[in-house]
Parts: structure tokens; C-alpha cells; sequence
């Protein structure tokens, strides 16, 4: 004679509770974690201001322990910014939510002060390709709650290194400038003077490259990532 389990389970389980009691509970529990979830994206919609929260160290993973000058550094090298969660205007996905969730639950604490880095684009951002979710640690420190969406391309941190200051505009310029004078055939220039030639036709394509560079940024409101990776402003 075999025995069905699940028939053992239900008779167990209603020698412990009944039914009616047990469709209570299970809406009880499905109230709390929907008000949870509620308090949270509110959390993360809202502007709170900065903010530092109450973790256990001793629960900590320090892979996702990260200074501000570490994630200043990234943003300047791919030029993202590093703002509060009420100004990203993406999706919040449900594996974050939970990720707050379980750390709320493991650190007993309820957390704010959400920030958030990924590209511009991202963000509601003020008129005058990856999201990393943080929650303030203190003293400049910040805990990596979640990651979503697409890499970034591989390529973006060298695409963008000529806009990461005024240096590396500059050196950008003069590698262009080099690299496109080098490329002219040898016809191009007298035997007697190709030096001469070269030189003052580098000089000329970094010229051209500099004014296109500063009319692009003028033109278009741009700003160096060193001076944008963390500012509300659209044109900053």
C-alpha cells in the first residue's frame, strides 16, 4: 500500500490550523510584503537628502563595499553619473526590490538615501547602458544593492576619454592631429621641405580638430566628465 504525501501534508496541516484561518494568514503575509514593497519604491522615488544607514559590518561583502573616489573615478572614465534614485527615470526592477528587502531583513534596519549611476540618459536631469543601485554606508562609503540591464560597451571608456578633461582633450587632439598628418601620402609633400610640411600640417589638423571639439561642447551645452559625473544638470 503506498502512501500520498501530499494527502499527509493537508492532514497535518489541518490538524494545526483550518482552512479559513490559513487563507487569513496567507493574505496577512501577502498584505505585509506588498506594503513593504510600497514603502521602498517610495523610498526610492523620493528626494531624502543625504543619508547613511545602519548595517551589521560583520555582514557586509566587501566586493560590494565601494568609496566615493572609486565610483567618482568610473564615472569619469565612462561617463556616467552618480545621483539620487529619485531622478532615474528607468524601471526599478523586482530583483532590486527584493535585494532591499532581504538586506533589510539581514541587517535589521530599514534603508534610504538611494543613489544610483548610469548614463545620462537615464536620468531626469535639470535644465540650468547599465544602472548600479547603492545605499549610503557612511563616511563617503557606499553599498552596492543591484545591478541591471545591458553591459556597457567595452569601447566606452576609450570613446569617451577625450571628454574626461581638459587634458585629455588636448592629448586627444594632438594624437588625432598626428596620426591624421602621418596618413597623407609621401606625394603629398616636397622632398625638400617635408618636414617642415609635416610639422606645420599637424599643427594645422589640430587646429581643426580643437575648434570642432569646442564648438561641438559650446554648441551643444557639454562639460567634461570630471565636472558632470554627479551633477543634476542637463547642460552642467
Amino acid at each position: 500500500m503506498k502512501v500520498n504525501i501530499h494527502q499527509q501534508l493537508v492532514k497535518h496541516r489541518n490538524k494545526q490550523v483550518t482552512p479559513g484561518d490559513l487563507i487569513q494568514q496567507v493574505y496577512q503575509v501577502l498584505e505585509q510584503d506588498t506594503a513593504q514593497d510600497k514603502r521602498i519604491m517610495e523610498t526610492l522615488l523620493e528626494d531624502s537628502g543625504p543619508a547613511h544607514n545602519q548595517f551589521n559590518p560583520n555582514l557586509l561583502e566587501t566586493d560590494r563595499i565601494f568609496h566615493l573616489n572609486d565610483i567618482k573615478k568610473i564615472c569619469i572614465d565612462y561617463r556616467l553619473r552618480f545621483l539620487e534614485s529619485n531622478l532615474f527615470k528607468g524601471d526599478i526592477p523586482a530583483e532590486a526590490i527584493s535585494e532591499i528587502k532581504v538586506l533589510e531583513k539581514t541587517h535589521q534596519t530599514t534603508l534610504k538615501g538611494f543613489m544610483l549611476m548610469a548614463p545620462s540618459k537615464l536620468f531626469r536631469l535639470e535644465n540650468y547602458d547599465d544602472p548600479l543601485l547603492f545605499a549610503p554606508i557612511g563616511n563617503g562609503y557606499y553599498y552596492l544593492i543591484h545591478q541591471w540591464g545591458n553591459d556597457l560597451n567595452r569601447w566606452r571608456k576609450w570613446l569617451m576619454y577625450p571628454f574626461r578633461s581638459f587634458d585629455t582633450m588636448v592629448a586627444s587632439a594632438l594624437i588625432a592631429a598626428f596620426l591624421i598628418a602621418l596618413s597623407f601620402p609621401e606625394s603629398y609633400f616636397n622632398p625638400k621641405y617635408k618636414i617642415t610640411q609635416f610639422i606645420f600640417l599637424f599643427f594645422f589638423m589640430f587646429k581643426v580638430i580643437g575648434f570642432c571639439l569646442i564648438f561641438f561642447g559650446v554648441s551643444k551645452g557639454k562639460n567634461f566628465n570630471s565636472a558632470i559625473w554627479n551633477s543634476t544638470y542637463v547642460n552642467a
